[in-house]
């Protein structure tokens, strides 16, 4: 019976021995999963589709671009002695046209007043608004719409006569305040009175022209609006010298183009447009450089850019050419910006806030890699 026993117990050893974790330095590896590459998105893949914008469909049979634009302001949108509008919001729609139609003169520009520019845009009456137009929560939340990409950075000011002496808002306590109605502006307006326990007169204009009109006639001691659009109004007072803006901003306004919501293509259109001016920037391209640039550049991003690599408009349905089309017919953003709103213009408004991310002075402008 011992013999047994200890040969049960020899063989549990043995068993025991089998089953003991080998030592750290015996253990086997682990393995590492396998990387898996980053899978780029080309228009050459097998079976590729471009996505579909039934805006785009309507505007390459129609053969023009509908862009709804302010009735006139100066810097954004005006017509010129020839009755060819011009402009920073009219530059936008001409961008468009020149990546979809290959032509930047092929735009039908619509007049929208403020109280109609949404329902325009709603019922289909223009492929895009392009109208000093802030971005907000309930705007971009409860009407249908898209804001594809932030054009200007601004801030809602004061306009006053230089002659009262004010150096602050904080002096307009009582003061009578012209304003357009059902505008971002109204609001902040009586926000900002609120806050401080001041009261004002708040007198009620139809339009920006009715509002500076107002002012002028001396209906109203102060004249609020978005910082841009103030100078554009100063710009066609009789005395421009005689007016000062404020130096307090009391809000954000956010401007840029809108579009409707379904159509999540054309919203890219429109934003890769934009992103296409402030690139051309950031590369150092122009429209005047940039016919010799698509000849001679080595850079990957800027022959990605104007489709000499990659082939990436057909991701959107655009022909390869049509970032080199905006550059060439349009302009780099800072071009747009100089000769609609900056040194070149009546406005002669900084950059500011709408200076590229990497710039001297940075701002907030900004657009995502071209890859």
């Amino acid at each position: 019976m011992r013999r047994a026993l200890a040969g049960l117990g020899i063989v549990a050893a043995l068993l025991s021995a089998c089953t003991q974790p080998k030592p750290a330095d015996q253990a086997p590896a682990a393995v590492a999963p396998s990387p898996v590459p980053e899978r780029k998105v080309t228009a050459t893949d097998p079976g590729y589709k471009p996505a579909k914008s039934p805006t785009l469909d309507a505007v390459i049979k129609r053969g023009r671009l509908i862009c709804g634009v302010h009735p006139g302001l100066p810097g954004f949108a005006l017509p010129d002695a020839r009755g060819a509008w011009r402009g920073f919001d009219v530059d936008v729609c001409r961008a468009v046209a020149a990546a979809t139609l290959g032509d930047a003169d092929k735009v039908k520009y619509v007049v929208i007043d403020a109280q109609d520019r949404f329902g325009a845009l709603q019922k289909g009456q223009i492929d895009i608004l392009s109208r000093n137009t802030s971005l907000t929560f309930a705007r971009a939340a409860g009407l249908g719409l898209t804001f594809p990409v932030i054009t200007y950075h601004d801030g809602q000011g004061f306009l006053v006569r230089r002659a009262l002496g004010l150096g602050s808002a904080e002096e307009l306590g009582g003061a009578r305040i012209c304003a357009q109605e059902d505008t971002a502006s109204a609001g902040n307006l009586a926000d900002w009175f609120r806050v401080r326990g001041m009261k004002y007169r708040a007198v009620m204009a139809t339009g920006e022209a009715q509002a500076r009109q107002l002012y002028e006639g001396e209906s109203c001691d102060a004249f609020t609006a978005d910082i841009s659009a103030l100078a554009a109004s100063r710009s066609l007072m009789s005395n421009p010298n005689a007016h000062v803006i404020l130096p307090q901003v009391i809000s954000k306004e956010p401007l840029g183009p809108v579009v409707r919501q379904g159509d999540p293509t054309w919203a890219e259109i429109v934003r890769w447009t934009v992103y296409a001016e402030l690139l051309a920037e950031e590369l150092g391209l122009t429209s005047r450089t940039v016919e010799q640039a698509r000849e001679t550049a080595t850079d990957p991003e800027t022959r990605r850019l104007l489709g000499l690599e990659g082939n990436l408009g057909a991701l959107l349905g655009l022909k390869s050419d049509w970032a080199y089309q905006v550059i060439r017919q349009v302009g780099a953003y800072h071009e747009i910006f100089r000769r609609d709103l900056g040194a070149d213009s009546a406005l002669q408004l900084d950059r500011g806030l709408n200076a590229l991310w990497n710039a001297p002075r940075p701002g907030l402008m900004y657009a995502p890699p071209m890859r």
